[in-house]
């Protein structure tokens, strides 16, 4: 379960500014931490202004919580990390599913490099960036690293959540270069045990933090006396990460050879193979060619498939170009240039020759500002992906199952088809399963235009499936939503989803089923008008909606097919028979989708059953207004405590954030100066989407110095429960 963070505002009628997301003014290092980049919802980045040079950054002082590298080896050393008030907020809240290894086929790493690292995805919390940068293909995705050039980079809690929420393994960069390079290599490997030593610190901080493993990437020349203790380093870190994360992995990058010469040979070969024989495989450098494949796939003999034949998207001497490339073609007597992407060139390829692939900073759709906007540049990149590759992650696999086509950015939040937040956010952590959309590149071709819609009303979350078009009578237009491998037991599984159109416009959903003894088979669930299909009709019976969802229709069926694998999940786009108007304009939104193994409502656990603290609480002035910042943290009590007190005022709410761990600092909340009373309310959220009553929620309560009102604010987190904080004042 997940929880929101929800202040309420009691007998305190002034509207309070928002404290969600919160803003941190103080940074690492210039390079990467300061200033964020505005964007508009087209994605594409506004230049950044340079703001003023903020104090030193010290992470043992409560702030709002980002996600940071570790720099030297002495600060690796000295366990200072552990020590940040920054450290618990980067613990990932989502575990990699059990048993989830590497399948026997060849695989697609992404590495994510894009300006330097730690951007809008440092803010733990969320940023108020809603043109962020994310990616949402993780069904074309087996491992995902994250990189910089900072000696020990740590990924960012929100890409290790929603990663491993798709079944996506997330691994950390360690990396030396240049002189400080050298001079680290000199003290990690001048003995086995200080090899050791290091690998140790290494592998405690992937357990720590919750990620996969990690990438090593030496960028130096050594000398020859150093190899064996470099050789312990990999062997050991690689050993030991298996022991305390089973199917984590160590890949090697293609830099120093086993002489101590820094040579990137392209390939898998003599030079590099001591390393790859004793790591979970090799990043080959990206300037190989086309035989390289293959020649490096006869060297790894049967463990080809652990070989990542490097691609640069950015095109820097990669195989077939990687990025865009300009053809020039006759016809008549103009000549047309026609920009097209290469990175599946590249891809082909490798596919061909049976080695896997590593896809270096696909970011580059969004740094270079690829038009007409992020969304569809970026849904044209990977689409190109899925043509060369096809699909490597399925789901549902497991339930219960739910969606709400959120990318971790938007325009606005909603809770139950109501909004709560109307201002600019982004939080990859945020991220539901993704939807398998298809690209068409000529969108003429299609009647109906299908996309995940940041300006249109959401049922829960920030996104939603917008369906936009023209349909004829009796017909009727089909697209791809889910991809699965979801066996079916005894039990009946019962299919939840909440849609939203305008006049005869309907939208129903396709269930393609296969059995080894039954063979394949078809249902359609639609409330009305279906005569003109063959499949087997449900009718979902109609659910109640909340009073403060107008114009959402909540709908549910069951169905009972037992030994069936539910394959493909399609939304149906139709008109309802007969037609009400003779119009052939379409429009529907599908806002969410659950599946799961029961109808009866989610039963949260009750507000007495946490332990709700405020700590590190700060009062302040901003513009003569009173201003708190604390942390507020909460825990499950194995025994039943004292109930937490009650109040039935009337009050003012407003949305302050999400939270996924057990904890949530507010940053400068700005407090009505009628306020007495402060209450911080917990909304817990379970992961079939459905959230606790505000009335049965846990909260903190805390007293205003100097005031005479009450005020209260809900937040929420709960380890097992947590995914949203809400705050109402």
């Amino acid at each position: 379960m997940n929880l929101k963070l929800i202040s309420i505002g009691l007998k305190a009628l002034k509207k309070i500014p928002t404290c969600f997301p919160p803003i941190l003014n103080s940074s690492i290092e210039k390079k990467t931490l300061i200033g964020e980049p505005k964007n508009n919802m087209s994605g594409q980045p506004n230049d950044q202004k340079s703001d003023p040079t903020p104090p030193p950054f010290d992470p043992s002082k409560p702030s709002v919580p980002i996600s940071y590298p570790i720099k030297t080896l002495e600060d690796l050393e000295n366990g200072s990390y552990y020590k940040s008030f920054h450290y618990p907020f980067n613990k990932t809240s989502v575990p990699l599913r059990p048993n989830t290894g590497l399948a026997q086929r060849p695989r697609v790493l992404v590495c994510h490099d894009m300006q330097g690292g730690y951007v809008d995805d440092k803010w733990i919390q969320g940023g108020e960036n809603s043109g962020a940068y994310a990616i949402w293909h993780w069904y074309l995705i087996d491992v995902f690293v994250y990189f910089s050039h900072y000696l020990v980079t740590l990924p960012p809690p929100c890409w290790t959540n929603t990663a491993h929420t798709h079944g996506v393994k997330v691994l950390g960069t360690f990396i030396v270069e240049g002189e400080e390079g050298t001079a680290t290599c000199n003290k990690m490997l001048s003995t086995k045990e200080s090899a050791h030593k290091y690998a140790e610190l290494l592998v405690e901080l992937a357990v720590a933090l919750g990620f996969d493993g990690w990438l090593l990437n030496m960028e130096v020349d050594l000398a020859i006396s150093q190899i064996p203790n470099l050789k312990e380093f990999v062997s050991y870190l690689t050993q030991t990460m298996h022991s305390s994360v089973p199917g984590s992995l160590v890949i090697w990058y293609d830099s120093v050879t086993i002489d101590g010469t820094l040579s990137w040979q392209n390939q898998l070969n003599e030079e590099n193979k001591p390393f790859f024989d004793i790591s979970d495989g090799i990043f080959v450098n990206y300037l190989w060619e086309e035989d390289d494949p293959k020649l490096s796939a006869t060297v790894a003999g049967d463990r080809k498939l652990d070989v990542y034949m490097g691609i640069d998207v950015f095109g820097r001497g990669t195989y077939g170009g990687g990025l865009l490339h300009e053809r020039a073609t006759k016809k008549s007597k103009l000549v047309k240039k026609t920009k097209l992407y290469n990175t599946n060139v590249a891809l082909e390829v490798i596919k061909k020759d049976d080695v896997s692939a590593a896809i270096f900073a696909p970011g580059w759709v969004y740094e270079t500002k690829q038009p007409p906007d992020f969304q569809t540049a970026q849904n044209r990149w990977w689409s190109l992906v899925e043509k060369s590759w096809g699909i490597v992650q399925n789901y549902p696999k497991t339930l219960p199952f739910y969606s709400n086509f959120d990318q971790g950015r938007g325009n606005h939040i909603s809770v139950d088809g109501a909004q709560v937040l109307s201002t600019q956010w982004n939080n990859i952590s945020s991220q539901t399963f993704q939807p398998f959309l298809e690209y068409v590149d000529d969108s003429t071709s299609k009647t109906i235009e299908v996309r995940v819609d940041f300006k249109e009303a959401s049922f829960n979350g920030g996104g939603n499936i917008t369906f936009k078009g023209t349909l004829e009578a009796g017909a009727s237009f089909s697209t791809r939503l889910f991809s699965g491998q979801l066996l079916t037991g005894p039990l009946p599984i019962y299919f939840t989803y909440s849609v939203k159109s305008e006049g005869n416009s309907q939208l129903g959903l396709s269930l393609e089923l296969s059995s080894e003894t039954e063979g394949k088979k078809k249902l359609f669930l639609a409330s009305q008008g279906t005569n003109q299909f063959s499949s087997e009709v449900l009718l979902p019976r109609r659910l109640t909606t909340p009073d403060n969802a107008p114009g959402w229709v909540m709908q549910e069926v069951s169905i009972a097919m037992n030994g069936y694998t539910l394959t493909e999940i399609h939304a149906v786009c139709y008109k309802q028979q007969p037609e009400i108007t003779n119009t052939t304009e379409y429009f529907a939104v599908l806002g969410d989708i659950k599946i799961s193994t029961s109808s009866k409502n989610t039963e949260f656990p009750p507000s007495t059953s946490w332990i709700v603290n405020g700590q590190d609480i700060e009062w302040g002035t901003s513009q003569g207004s009173k201003t708190l910042s604390l942390k507020i943290s909460w825990k499950p009590e194995d025994e039943k405590g004292p109930l937490f007190p009650k109040g039935t005022l009337e009050s003012v709410r407003e949305y302050i954030g999400v939270a996924h761990i057990e904890a949530f600092y507010v940053s400068q909340l700005v407090i009505p100066s009628d306020t007495s009373s402060l209450k911080f309310i917990i909304q817990v959220c379970n992961v079939d989407g459905a959230s606790q009553n505000l009335d049965d929620a846990p909260f903190f309560q805390l007293d205003v110095q100097s005031s005479t009102n009450i005020l209260s604010l809900l937040f929420g987190c709960l380890p097992s429960l947590v995914k949203n904080i809400i705050a109402y004042l």
